[in-house]
């Protein structure tokens, strides 16, 4: 009978617990919802073992959008890259950058552009053409310009982005545990450090990457689905693709500001894991569902696959079943050669991290837009006896532009303020070859489902004196363009004869003028970065100071006092180590 008492007591207590387990507050969930799960799967003590095995995906379920409350226009901008902050860190540290550093769409991406829209667009994509007549600021030979502004008949308010399929892959190799603002290579492989201020730049890589990460979960819906890996010299399953209404986000917080690095760098592998977690989604629907891979990475890989082929094929083929990549670039070091191959495959786009902090407001202002490419393959083609294209400014693709044809890649949604364009324009440096005057242009491309459509027009460039612009917007852009190739044209030099103590010339003198900078070819044999110091010679610190004095005098035309930091960026290097 006392042993059948006791065993009635126990089961009470159990019965009590179970009950009290069941209890909303004591479970952590909210009353009349399910549990919500903390699925990550990373645990670093396990972390030899290599790969882990992915989980089953849930099935498909729809999900509402949220469209925007404001009722203006969104324009459009190129793929690519989104900033030239690699190439601000690196002068502000001392560091001379890399060519690939400072792009002309990661530098207009920076500004805000009148396209020259007269009419309102009706259309998915609407081309508007502006025409610019305008002197060397050295050379004093006229230059033929014509922009073309990228227009987007899509309300803000009618913008919706899709269901997004998203998995974020984040390097945790031994160079993610440097400084953001040191080299963790230089020529030699040994470890160069700058003394640090500030409270970002007393973090590492790997810090700012995770809270970073974290801020970009916070624009994630119920109906979202989030996937993560991690890697250094093998890939990780962190977190299983998974709906994020049914997943415990605070604790999935948690555990990525917990993520240390270490190790060596194999990118490709952090690709095939991700590339794996999306297979179920290839090709799907593109009306419903967006899928894409944000690579967070210093992009500086010592093993396996060091060259560009492997991770290149893997985003291409994924390119090519509707699985698109964004870039973001950590640290001072971060390798913007690698950059410049991979965001010239369709849908990409590349963005670097300055500090969490600002990463965060970018986000909040753009991350809808980021991962939601609208037109796809554009294609201009200019029909005319008397004119060429010479180079073309603003598109990653630029390169591939011929005599007759430009072409891009992704245009992506863009902001619109006071009827202006975040980053909303190409423009096209043309060669005049015969006294006509007239040309005609023919633009084709696709949207997201791949139904084609294109426009044509006919235009006459009439005969101008300098200087002529149609409006400030193609005047902001030419400015921009000469600040880039100027740029570009002393990083050349400097690096060309960055070991030699004889006199030499600059590429860039009052007689020619500002050179168009050849195309850029990757020159290191692994991704590695290596550091050299900064360096302006006299030549070029006189040419910076002469070129800042135009520089002024237009973006005081122009009436864009954010310009100025161009002008503080010229003024420096017109100064440097004239002391």
């Amino acid at each position: 009978m006392a042993k059948l008492s006791k065993r009635a007591a126990r089961l009470s207590v159990m019965l009590i617990l179970v009950s009290l387990l069941s209890l909303p507050f004591l479970s952590g969930c909210e009353t009349g919802q399910d549990q919500l799960i903390d699925d990550w799967s990373y645990h670093p003590e396990a972390s030899q073992s290599g790969r882990s095995t992915p989980v089953p995906v849930p099935a498909p379920t729809p999900a509402p959008l949220s469209p925007s409350s404001s009722p203006s226009q969104i324009g459009l901008a190129t793929g690519g890259a989104k900033d030239i902050n690699s190439f601000r860190e690196n002068i502000k540290n001392d560091y001379l950058p890399l060519l690939t550093d400072i792009t002309y769409e990661g530098l207009f991406y920076g500004y805000y552009f009148n396209t020259g829209e007269q009419e309102e667009c009706r259309q998915l994509f609407c081309p508007s053409y502006s025409y610019a007549v305008t002197r060397d600021p050295f050379s004093g030979e006229a230059e033929y310009y014509l922009s073309v502004g990228l227009n987007s008949g899509i309300k803000e308010s009618d913008f919706h982005r899709k269901k997004l399929n998203l998995v974020i892959v984040l390097d945790i190799s031994g160079s993610m545990s440097s400084p953001f603002d040191s080299y963790y290579y230089d020529q030699f492989g040994n470890r160069v450090e700058l003394e640090v201020t500030g409270e970002d730049l007393e973090k590492t890589k790997i810090e700012i990457a995770a809270e970073s990460v974290v801020a970009l979960l916070d624009h994630l819906g119920d109906d979202d689905r989030l996937g993560m890996v991690l890697f250094n010299d093998n890939a990780f399953l962190a977190k299983p693709l998974n709906l994020v209404g049914e997943t415990d986000m605070r604790a999935i917080k948690d555990h990525i500001l917990e993520i240390s690095a270490d190790g060596g760098t194999r990118l490709s592998a952090g690709m095939e894991m991700a590339t794996e977690l999306l297979g179920e989604f290839r090709g799907s629907n593109q009306s419903e569902y967006e899928n894409r891979i944000i690579f967070l990475t210093d992009a500086m890989p010592n093993l396996g696959e060091t060259s560009e082929e492997g991770l290149l094929g893997m985003t291409r083929d994924n390119a090519d079943g509707n699985i698109y990549t964004t870039l973001i670039g950590i640290g001072v070091d971060f390798n913007t050669e690698l950059t410049e191959i991979i965001t010239k495959i369709r849908g990409a786009n590349y963005y670097s991290v300055h500090s969490a902090e600002q990463f965060r407001e970018r986000m909040d202002d753009e991350f809808e837009y980021m991962v939601t490419p609208l037109v796809f393959n554009l294609q201009l083609a200019l029909e005319a006896d008397g004119w060429e294209i010479q180079k073309v400014y603003g598109s990653p693709e630029a390169n591939e532009a011929t005599g007759e044809l430009m072409r891009v890649n992704t245009l992506f949604p863009s902001k619109k303020e006071a009827g202006e364009t975040k980053g909303g324009l190409v423009l096209l440096k043309l060669k005049k070859t015969a006294p006509e005057n007239s040309l005609r242009l023919k633009v084709s491309y696709e949207d997201r489902n791949g139904k084609s459509d294109g426009t044509e027009d006919s235009i006459v460039l009439d005969e101008r004196p300098p200087e002529f612009f149609d409006n400030q917007g193609i005047r902001k852009g030419v400015l921009l363009s000469r600040y880039a190739d100027l740029l570009q044209d002393w990083l050349i030099d400097e690096r060309e004869h960055a070991h030699l103590s004889t006199p030499w010339q600059p590429r860039v003198d009052n007689e020619v003028g500002i050179v168009v900078p050849p195309p850029i070819v990757p020159s290191l044999g692994q991704w590695e970065r290596q550091s050299i110091p900064l360096a302006v010679s006299k030549p070029y610190r006189e040419l910076f100071r002469e070129f800042a004095g135009y520089f002024k005098e237009e973006m005081t035309a122009i009436g864009d006092e954010t310009l100025s930091q161009e002008l503080g960026i010229l003024n420096h290097l017109g100064n440097y180590g004239s002391r």
